[in-house]
This record gives structure tokens, C-alpha cells and sequence, in this order.
């Protein structure tokens, strides 16, 4: 379930294919709300809201549609034999009902009336034959440990696997892997199946001439440009071999041009580059564990002076977003994946999201930015740039005063926090635990809490005004503020009250109203039904 700060939070979003507002303020067809439930299932599972106008900026205005919930959500499973939990709210004494809808099973397409539909704007459309068979085609487990039928040991790169087997040792530290046969090396690696080659080790020990022949989309492609409205690269490089014979050129390409930041710690210089070492080759690393095999385009790496664009084939695996990836594990290659774990390339056979985002969090950067993906690529913007030198050396000053090392969940909410981002309910421990450390601060209650980074940050970044406009007017202060409106103005409406405090909510700034009408400091003089204004009781 939502809880009522989620869907709050959700009115700012624009409607993509995992939500869909309607207004529905009477009532919404059923073969509608079936036809909605196949089309965001089909696109791994969402949201259908209810009551809630669709335009950005959208208005509460509830809704009559489905008085009778079990009932309904009965009448879907009988209908499309999928559970589709219905849940009703009231919002502002609004009635909202939010369906909440599954995604599909891994490689089935969900149909209604014989059409497998998707949302294309504000329509239902049936999806073409290349997607449904994408989605048919998610039912192969693990495309790199197929046998390629044709190709032979002889397609095998003798360097490639060398450098395997050293990179294995030197993780394993087992000295009989330095003697092994290497058709008993590669088997023990569950690359080979007795003499058949997989796609595995095609990908990773495979020949120039070999993958070419077999899986000539197995290749990186680097271009440089030095401005982004660039249209022509100034350099560029195919790099089609096997992955054990480039991983390190393809590093030594992108930090040629690597530039660095010097920062300023009293009497030493810091250096920190704008393109993070591990952050890239665990980028790159990703790129090739994850990316769709069966699609013909190449992986590209597009590298500017400040930013670093990263694009693989293939979207998303189903139950994995931009908004998740940092939590959810699952690699569509994990043959491919279990090889880089073996050689210490990766600690597990996942994502590593998480090591990106939280070596790009603490040097200070933009949080790596994947919003660019869709169903055909995983599209990775890394910024170079450190944007918050103080930022850095307060999290390093918190981590020595406190002997506290900051978990990426704690680095991600500071961060929000930073850049003004509302904060989910779910994050309560984490808040708190912050707090007792003196991280941040929260001011307000209730819906209308609101944190920032605490004093001591402002304190000791010498902005001690920015702090105090952060903070905000306390209660005190803003009663007071509304006490010398009414003895100025003589009298306020509803609006011009609100327009005292853009920052408040309607709801905040009638508590406010409420607080000085019980102390019997205000009234309210009502004029045709819900209209009036509010002056100063004698």
C-alpha cells in the first residue's frame, strides 16, 4: 500500500507507463480499468489513481467509481487472472481508490480481447510483434551460457584466457589453477560443456576474427566529443576482442582525458578526478553482464570532459527500474556475472549499483542518473563534476568525530535532502538515526515535517544565514506574522493567507488559523457558504 505522503508525492510526477491518473468523479468503466490493469502489467506493474485529475498541476476531486472494492477486485481476477489489489483513501475528506497493479509473468505478454495492450499518451494500443516477442524471449535464463554450436576451443583467445586465469588466482589465491589445462580450466569456470563453447566464453575469450564471425555485436564502441552539441566525435574506437583483452584499454582510453579537481584541505591538496576509477569499470562491468545479446546493437561509451554516457542494449529486466537498481540483483548473464565474481571484478553476481552511486555521492557528484533507459537500453549518465567540495569534507569530518562509516541508504538521503527532495515515510529509521548523530534536523510535524542538513553543517561551511532560511519561520514567528497581516490589512481572505507562506501547505496554514482562533486572538466572518476572511477579535 501507499501511504498518503506516497500518493502527495506522486502528483508531481508526470504519468509514464507505471501510472495513470484519471479523474472518474462519478464513475469508470470496468472494461476501461481491465484495459489499464493489462496495459501497465504488461509494463512490469503500477499505479491506476483514481479521483485525481491528470494534468500537471493535479487537483483532488475523488471519485464515485467502484463502491464496492472486493467486489471488484473480484470481477478482475475472474477477468484476467491476475490479483489486483484495490485500496480506497480519502484525501483532503476526498474518496481515492488506487489500483495497484502487478507486473506480468517473466516472458508472458497479458491480453484482453485477444489484444496484448501498452500505453502509448493517453491511449491503449495493441503492442507490435517485435515486443511481444521480446517478451517471449525473456524466458531464455541465461543467454551467455548457451553453446554457439559452431565455434571450437580454437576460437579462443590464448592471451584472453591467461589473463583469467591470472585474475582468478590472485582473487583465489589457488595455486593449482596456475597449472590447470585450460580445457579444464574453462570447464572447472563453466565456460565450456566437455569441447562445446559458450556464448560466455566467446564474449569474454573470443578471437577478433571469432567474435566477429559468432557475435560481431560483442564490441565497445568509445567516441570523444569535446562539447555535448558536438555532432561529429573527435576520436573514436571500436573495440571488438575479447573483454579480458580490452577491459584495461578501454579504462586507459577514458582516463587519458580524464581531468581532476584539486581540493583544498587546509594545508594539503586533495585531488579527485572527474571520472572515478572503480565507479567506470564497475559501470563497464555492468554494461557487459547486463546488456541483451540477442539485440544487434553495440555498447557505447561516450565520454565528455565532465560527463560520461555509458549505453547498453536491452532495457531493464522485469521487477528492476531506475527507482530500485540499487537493491534488486539479477544479472541477465550471470554466466557472464559468476566469471567477473571468480576473478574479483565484482563482489557478487549483481548490480554493483550500489558502489556507484555511493563513490559518486561521497566525492561530492550527481547522483548517477539512469532516467534515460527504456525498454530497448540501460542508459548510464555519470557527472564528473564535483559540485559540493564542503559537502565531502563534512561527511569525512561526521564519519572521524562520530567513528561512523555512512551506509549508501544514509549517503542517498543526505543527499535528497541536500538537493530539497521530499523524504518517503519509509526512510523513519534512517532519519533518526541520522538526527542522533547530528546530521540533519527536523523541523514541523506531521505531514508537514521538514528536514535539512543541521546547524553544524551550515556552521562549519561559514552559511550560517542559508541554515536559518532553510529552517524556515518556527510557529511562534509565523502566527505572529499573520497577528500583523490583520492589524495592518484590518482583514484576510482564505488565499491571501496562504500566498504569507508558498511554502506551507493549505492544510499547514489552517492549523496555524485554527491554533489562534482557539486562543481566541482571530475569527472567521463567512459569507456565501465556504467564503469569508479572517480579522482580529476584539
Amino acid at each position: 500500500m501507499l501511504s498518503d505522503n506516497e500518493i502527495f508525492d506522486l502528483l508531481n510526477i508526470k504519468e509514464n507507463s507505471n501510472l495513470e491518473f484519471k479523474k472518474a468523479e462519478d464513475s469508470f468503466s470496468f472494461d476501461k480499468l481491465c484495459g489499464y490493469s493489462v496495459a501497465i502489467a504488461n509494463e512490469h506493474g503500477g499505479y491506476l489513481i483514481l479521483g485525481i485529475t491528470d494534468k500537471i498541476p493535479r487537483k483532488i476531486i475523488g471519485t464515485k467509481a467502484f463502491p464496492d472494492i472486493s467486489k471488484t477486485e473480484r470481477a478482475l481476477y475472474d477477468r484476467l487472472h491476475l490479483r489486483i489489489d484495490i485500496t480506497e483513501y480519502f484525501l483532503e475528506d476526498k474518496r481515492i481508490v488506487v489500483a495497484n497493479i502487478p507486473s506480468r509473468p517473466i516472458g508472458k505478454p497479458l491480453e484482453l480481447n485477444g489484444k496484448y495492450l501498452m500505453r502509448v499518451g493517453e491511449s491503449l494500443l495493441p503492442m507490435s510483434s517485435e515486443q511481444i516477442e521480446k517478451i517471449h524471449k525473456e524466458k531464455i535464463l541465461d543467454y551467455s551460457a548457451e553453446i554457439c554450436e559452431s565455434a571450437t576451443m580454437d576460437d579462443l583467445s590464448e592471451e584472453a584466457i591467461e589473463a583469467f586465469r591470472n585474475l582468478w588466482f590472485k582473487k583465489s589465491q589457488n595455486k593449482k589453477l596456475l597449472s590447470l589445462p585450460v580445457q579444464q580450466l574453462l570447464k572447472d569456470a563453466e565456460l565450456i560443456y566437455d569441447d562445446k563453447v559458450t556464448y560466455a566464453a566467446l564474449i569474454l575469450l573470443g578471437k577478433k576474427y571469432s567474435i566477429g564471425r559468432f557475435i560481431s555485436n560483442n564490441e565497445i564502441i568509445f567516441e570523444y566529443r569535446n562539447k555535448e552539441e558536438q555532432i561529429t566525435h573527435s576520436q573514436r574506437i571500436d573495440f571488438r576482442d575479447a573483454f579480458f583483452n580490452i577491459y584495461d584499454k578501454v579504462w586507459d582510453t577514458i582516463n587519458l582525458r580524464n581531468e581532476v579537481e584539486h581540493i583544498q584541505e587546509g594545508l594539503f591538496i586533495r585531488d579527485i578526478p572527474n571520472f572515478n576509477e572503480e565507479v567506470v569499470r564497475e559501470s563497464i562491468l555492468n554494461a557487459i553482464c547486463h546488456r541483451d545479446y540477442t539485440l544487434t546493437g553495440s555498447t557505447f561509451i561516450k565520454q565528455f570532459p565532465h560527463r560520461l554516457i555509458i549505453e547498453s542494449p536491452g532495457g531493464f529486466l522485469p521487477g528492476i527500474n531506475p527507482g530500485n537498481i540499487i537493491y534488486q540483483h539479477s544479472p541477465r548473464n550471470r554466466r557472464i556475472a559468476e566469471a567477473f565474481q571468480k576473478c574479483g571484478l565484482v563482489e557478487r553476481s549483481g548490480q554493483g549499483a550500489d558502489k556507484i552511486f555511493e563513490k559518486s555521492i561521497s566525492e561530492g557528484k550527481a547522483k548517477p542518473n539512469y532516467s534515460g533507459s527504456d525498454s530497448y537500453k540501460v542508459k548510464l549518465v555519470l557527472n564528473g563534476q564535483v559540485k559540493d567540495k564542503q559537502f565531502i569534507r563534512f561527511l569525512e569530518k561526521i564519519s572521524e568525530d562520530k567513528n561512523k562509516f555512512l551506509s549508501i541508504d544514509e549517503l542517498l538521503i543526505l543527499d535528497d535532502i541536500r538537493e530539497g527532495i521530499p523524504i518517503s515515510d519509509s526512510s523513519k529509521d534512517l532519519l533518526e538515526n541520522l538526527k542522533s548523530i547530528g546530521v540533519i534536523e527536523v523541523h514541523g510535524r506531521g505531514k508537514g515535517s521538514k528536514y535539512i542538513l543541521s546547524q553544524k553543517y551550515y556552521e562549519y561551511i561559514n552559511k550560517k544565514g542559508i541554515y536559518t532560511r532553510k529552517r524556515g519561520l518556527d510557529n511562534i514567528e509565523k502566527r505572529e506574522l499573520i497577528l500583523k497581516h490583520l492589524r495592518q490589512n484590518k482583514k484576510a481572505s482564505r488565499d491571501e493567507v496562504n500566498q504569507i507562506f508558498p511554502n506551507l501547505t493549505r492544510d499547514q496554514v489552517y492549523n496555524l488559523l485554527r491554533r489562534l482562533k482557539k486562543e481566541n486572538l482571530i475569527e472567521f466572518i463567512s459569507e456565501r457558504g465556504n467564503f469569508g476572511y479572517w480579522i482580529l477579535k476584539d
